[in-house]
């Protein structure tokens, strides 16, 4: 009898799930007009809107899945937890994609990158911004004791991250990241995607968990935050040294006439890798 309760409790957990994620998709659809993304995968197959779309899929699961995590309030209360915080989930998770073209790629528009020129770059930057903030905010909105106010608080706090990631991660590249990935450079997108993805598992699982007071979980959490920071330069000087000794990372992936793709997805992994490292031994 429990095995049963427990199937029909699961199954009714995920018509729920796919049915915010359903509407996850029609809200993201709707503030994107400008193009049809029927017409645009379908039809003119694009891979550059297909890899920003997937980012944001993907980030949409991570930032649902963190409504399911924790102990069950029945089934009831499971589904009505699921329902607001999934809610929540999808204007966060929103916010962050206009955050990316706001802010993190200024200085080009990415529906014109991603629609008119095709730029799988910025596909790239984008599928990394929209999977590390819906890790970030899995981390935000599960467990117990917090609230909406909280999540939003810690969600906020994982944007500035991300932007300052994006600005450290300028410091230590001798190439300029937007200049490259404006002029089509798959590779330095790529590279910076697994940065921004390492930074949201980071902080992502950092939130994690149950919540107990402000002075107890804030200061472990930007604590934990900032090293993510400080070990970005020390990632790619090792990724550099060990992964590629014999060649120059930065020549790799910036100047050369066809930029290595290759490279960029060892130097992501690397990031990615690293991001999981610190977390198990935190």
């Amino acid at each position: 009898m429990i095995i049963i309760d427990k199937s029909i409790t699961t199954v009714i957990l995920i018509v729920v799930f796919y049915i915010i994620f359903f509407l996850g998709k029609k809200v993201h659809d709707l503030l994107n007009k400008e193009y049809d993304l029927n017409d645009e995968l379908v039809e003119k197959d694009n891979p550059a809107l297909s890899l920003a779309i997937t980012g944001y899929y993907f980030g949409l699961v991570f930032a649902l899945g963190g409504t399911l995590i924790g102990p069950s309030y029945g089934i009831l209360g499971d589904v009505i937890d699921l329902s607001i915080y999934g809610l929540l989930a999808i204007v966060l998770l929103n916010i962050s994609w206009f955050i990316c073209d706001w802010v993190i790629l200024r200085g080009f528009r990415v529906t014109d990158e991603l629609i008119r020129d095709r730029n799988q770059g910025t596909g790239a930057v984008s599928f990394g911004v929209s999977v590390a903030s819906g890790l970030i905010i899995y981390g935000a909105i599960s467990g117990e004791g917090g609230n909406f106010f909280t999540a939003i608080i810690f969600w906020a706090i994982g944007q500035i991250m991300l932007i300052l990631a994006s600005s450290v991660y300028n410091l230590i590249t001798p190439y300029q990241l937007r200049n490259e990935i404006e002029k089509d450079n798959v590779a330095a997108g790529v590279s910076f995607a697994g940065a921004l993805i390492a930074i949201g598992i980071i902080v992502g699982l950092t939130a994690e968990g149950d919540f107990h007071s402000w002075s107890e979980d804030i200061v472990s959490f930007l604590g934990i935050s900032s090293l993510s920071l400080i070990l970005l330069p020390i990632i790619r000087f090792l990724t550099d040294k060990i992964l590629f000794p014999t060649v120059n990372l930065t020549d790799e992936i910036a100047n050369q006439q066809i930029p290595n793709v290759g490279a960029s997805y060892i130097e992501a992994f690397s990031y990615i890798a690293a991001a999981l490292i610190i977390f198990w031994c935190i």
